[in-house]
């Protein structure tokens, strides 16, 4: 029973921190790798680390190539604009449906996350920036309690942050505007539709950014 639950152990948590690698753009398009090299930056050994890769190329995340070598998929703009669909259809939903369950205690660490993105932001720090942009959004959307709705959000937060860390280190982001404090600020107001819109603004104003970038196959 005990050597059941340490290789589920070691699989979760080669899963988590290979899925951390990919949402916050330490794998980019373009770059294949071993599943030997893998298995070494996590420091775990290949067979844990053949079945992440086999649950995160089902995901759509990576793909396995035929020398034993995983790379991220590079994106498309038909791949890239049903991405872009399906985040403005299913995010805001997420978020109006967490907004019931967001106490002042949340609404409180989402404005601390949000200090810190903006500096990451205005230092170009574009792993900080990921990191707490991904905080943000899934700080609201776990509220939601809807375990089905998250797994296709995150599905698809895996497939795009690659894309998008690579058009950081193209264009850096300074040329984003904050938009997580008027949802915040939505929150304080217990103001739906203002909420939601802000969330809406949020993904359109990312995504436009990104599409425009020139670098799209």
């Amino acid at each position: 029973m005990n050597q059941v639950s340490n290789t589920l152990t070691v699989n979760e948590s080669t899963y988590r921190a290979l899925k951390e690698k990919i949402l916050f753009g330490e794998m980019l398009p373009g770059r294949p790798v071993t599943l030997r090299g893998l298995a070494e930056s996590l420091g775990v050994s290949p067979t844990p680390v053949r079945e992440t890769v086999r649950r995160l190329t089902a995901e759509r995340a990576l793909n396995l190539q035929d020398n034993r070598r995983v790379s991220i998929p590079e994106m498309t703009a038909k791949r890239f604009q049903e991405i872009r669909h399906a985040r403005l259809i299913l995010e805001p939903e997420l978020a109006t449906l967490a907004m019931i369950n967001i106490d002042k205690k949340t609404i409180k660490r989402l404005i601390d996350i949000d200090i810190k993105t903006d500096l990451a932001l205005y230092k170009n720090d574009f792993s900080g920036y990921m990191r707490g942009n991904y905080d943000f959004h899934f700080t609201i959307y776990r509220r939601a309690n809807n375990d089905v709705l998250l797994s296709l959000v995150e599905s698809l937060w895996l497939q795009f942050a690659p894309y998008m860390r690579q058009v950081y280190n193209h264009l850096g982001t300074t040329a984003l505007d904050d938009q997580h404090r008027m949802a915040t600020k939505a929150l304080e107001n217990r103001d739906s539709i203002a909420f939601k819109n802000a969330i809406m603004e949020d993904l359109q104003q990312g995504m436009t950014f990104i599409g425009a970038s020139n670098t799209l196959l």
